[in-house]
Formats: C-alpha cells, structure tokens, sequence
C-alpha cells in the first residue's frame, strides 16, 4: 500500500509545529497548573521569537494535508489508504485535533492575560 499520498506527513508536521508555536506561552501555564514552579520555566519562552514561523509552517502543513484528506474517494485506487473508510476517518479526526492545536497556538497570546 502506498502511503505517499494518504497526508500523513503534513499532518504530523502540522501537529509538530503547532505544539513548537504553543511551547513558549502555553508550556509554562500548563507546567504552573501542574504544580510545576522554577526559574528556569522563564527559559521557555526563548521560542517566542520563532512562533509565527511555527504557525505558518503549522499552517502550510495542514494545507497540503487537507488537499489529501479531504480529496474526493473517487480519486484513490483500490488499495490504497486513501481507499479505505476507517482511514479516511481516522485522517479526519487527527486532521481537526492539529486543527485545534493551531487555533489554539494562534489565539492564546490574547487569551493569555485572563488567566494571570
């Protein structure tokens, strides 16, 4: 079965770089909530500076996963994963959990001052 076409990579870079642009504002209120406290915790917003490059590789990512995804069945031959409903599905579901995770990434600088 030939995987080149099934969007798994986009997609996987997608979710990467969506969790890369969130580590700077959401890493240290996630590790706060946790009971997790330190110096060191203001180190992690050293990525700030890459986040807009992260959202927009997080954004051409899902792009090109989305064309893949959501492509008509018609145009995958037999076989392939594409072909195959529970895939397809499967592919959806983790397509709109990135989704989130990039939404997420872009809106919580503004969101940010409500919980401190």
């Amino acid at each position: 079965m030939s995987t080149s076409k099934s969007g798994r990579s986009p997609l996987a870079a997608g979710g990467f770089a969506a969790l890369l642009a969130s580590a700077c504002c959401l890493g240290p209120l996630v590790l706060l909530t946790l009971g997790v406290s330190g110096a060191w915790i203001g180190n992690l917003t050293a990525l700030e500076p890459y986040r807009p490059l992260f959202i927009g590789v997080a954004l051409v990512a899902l792009f090109f996963a989305w064309r893949r995804i959501f492509r008509p069945v018609e145009q995958c031959r037999p076989g392939e994963l594409c072909a195959m409903p529970q895939v397809r599905t499967g592919y959806k579901a983790i397509f709109w959990m990135v989704s989130v995770l990039v939404l997420i990434a872009l809106a919580f600088p503004y969101v940010l001052p409500l919980f401190y």
